[in-house]
């Protein structure tokens, strides 16, 4: 398997819930309110699943292997893209804590900010893995050997196992800071 394949497969289950967040969306339009129960789960998937565990990877070890290598200027553009859009989703998913924590607290407004928000997110998901998946990965499995391309795939497996053990060992040490 090339390394590239555990990350398409986990872009098969990020849509998944993207079309969820779409499904929400049309949902508070409907029903003229927000579940903030949904967002809180949509907040945690995207922030361990999509950003922690596969835009780590990306971040982590693929990107990171790839800046060591004699990139195109497309796909060390690409990357840099690729790079600051998980800035971007990070950005977002922080400012819809913040406006699920206000629609809470019941500012009339962020109904508003809520609906933009999830918006952007459902807008942004799709391009992004496509972006990723036509453009990107595939072409960028060319610089690496086959051997490099095995450690690679060791290397995901080896962040995965460690991943649910950092997430909650950072959980108990911020309730016993608190």
């Amino acid at each position: 398997m090339l390394p590239i394949g555990p990350l398409m497969i986990e872009h098969r289950l990020i849509e998944r819930m993207i079309r969820l967040m779409a499904d929400e969306l049309h949902q508070m339009d409907e029903r003229t309110r927000a579940d903030p129960a949904f967002i809180d789960v949509a907040v945690d998937f995207i922030r361990t699943y999509a950003d922690r565990c596969h835009h780590g990877k990306e971040e982590d070890i693929l990107f990171r292997d790839l800046a060591k290598k004699a990139l195109s200027p497309e796909h060390r553009k690409t990357m840099a893209e690729l790079v600051n859009e998980h800035v971007y989703a990070r950005a977002k998913v922080k400012q819809l804590v913040e406006a699920k924590e206000q629609y809470v607290q019941g500012n009339a407004h962020a109904m508003e900010a809520l609906r933009s928000l999830l918006g952007n997110l459902v807008s942004f998901y799709p391009a992004h893995i496509a972006k990723e998946d036509k453009r990107f990965f595939i072409p960028c499995m060319g610089y690496f050997t086959k051997k490099e391309q095995e450690t690679m795939l060791q290397a995901f497996w080896d962040f995965d196992r460690q991943l649910i053990h950092e997430k909650y060992r950072g959980l108990v040490e911020r309730l016993e800071a608190e």
